[in-house]
């Protein structure tokens, strides 16, 4: 049986959800009824740098917003599925169309609608506040809540495990 590092080692695409993990989970409804998310931008910085190093991250999200998409393409990130209904239908296509292998993939998320995906994944990840059930699931539990640095955690240590994390 690999280890956490082992299987780290291995990894060339993170698959990221949005509400809970690049976020907090918090909403704040505009009295237009537009509903507003904030994100880290550390955890920014590590996904642009992560694509400039030749890794491969998506999003899928069963959220619905049009600001995510806009934020995560400044970002570089191409691969992006919002109001997903089925997420483990999305990975798969992913999968096929990058020809990676579930052992390459990192897949962090925090609710119930990402176990089916984290059972596939070569990691399964999640943030510190994540749910019962999918904290069962994670091999890592990042020390990081969902929106404080998650993302960057484990993008972080896997890059600096495969020397690729220097943007000099």
């Amino acid at each position: 049986m690999q280890n956490f590092k082992e299987k780290l080692a291995k990894i060339s695409c993170f698959i990221f959800d949005v509400d809970g993990v690049l976020t907090n989970g918090q909403l704040i409804i505009m009295p237009d009824g537009e509903l507003l998310r904030s994100m880290n931008i550390k955890d920014g910085y590590a996904m642009q740098l992560a694509i400039k190093k030749g890794y491969k991250i998506a999003i899928i999200s069963g959220g619905k917003s049009e600001g995510v998409p806009q934020r995560l393409q400044r970002l570089g990130i191409t691969e992006i599925y919002m109001q997903t209904k089925n997420k483990v239908d999305v990975y798969k296509q992913l999968l096929d169309k990058w020809q990676l292998k579930n052992e390459q993939v990192c897949y962090m998320g925090d609710d119930v609608p990402d176990v089916a995906v984290m059972q596939l994944a070569g990691i399964a990840t999640c943030p510190a506040d994540a749910c019962q059930e999918v904290k069962q699931v994670a091999i890592y539990q990042s020390i990081q809540s969902g929106g404080n640095g998650c993302v960057r955690d484990i993008i972080e240590q896997a890059m600096r495990l495969q020397n690729t994390w220097s943007d000099l």
